[in-house]
């Protein structure tokens, strides 16, 4: 059994596993930052630590769609870097039983950060592994954004 947190991108739900989950919190103001990755929003000031924040839907190239009306912020940690995504809305917690869980086609290989698929209810959703969302020179470029003094 395990706990993942629900959430919706577009017209689809993603989870990601409880324990990679710091805290979810409202959208707020996202101080830009010039020449960051197209998909990387900028950062926020989270308890005076400087948080960079990515945009799961630019991230996952999913089409902008209509804006939610109510968004959030899931505060994760990727490798002992601290980091937001900008989600459209998010649902539940759910516990997912072994059984309902089924790997990603094989189409899907590309897509690295895909763990698997789950069945809660009767929806399907994408569980993501959550340290896979980023590369090595990604998580890089995250680590300096979030060095106080890269902001100055």
């Amino acid at each position: 059994m395990k706990q993942v947190v629900v959430f919706g991108l577009g017209g689809e739900l993603y989870g990601m596993d409880i324990f990679d989950l710091q805290e979810i919190i409202r959208m707020e103001k996202i101080t830009h930052i010039p020449k960051a990755p197209p998909f990387i929003e900028g950062v926020i000031n989270l308890r005076g630590k400087i948080v960079p924040v990515i945009d799961l839907k630019k991230r996952f190239e999913i089409e902008e769609g209509d804006k939610s009306h109510d968004p959030r912020i899931i505060v994760v940690n990727i490798d002992d870097l601290v980091a937001g995504f900008i989600v459209d809305y998010v649902t539940e917690v759910a516990a997912v039983k072994d059984e309902d869980l089924e790997p990603p086609p094989s189409a899907l290989a590309l897509a690295s950060f895909i763990q698997s698929l789950a069945k809660i209810k009767d929806r399907i959703v994408i569980l993501i592994k959550t340290a896979e969302i980023l590369n090595v020179r990604e998580k890089e470029e995250l680590k300096n954004l979030s060095k106080e003094d890269s902001i100055r």
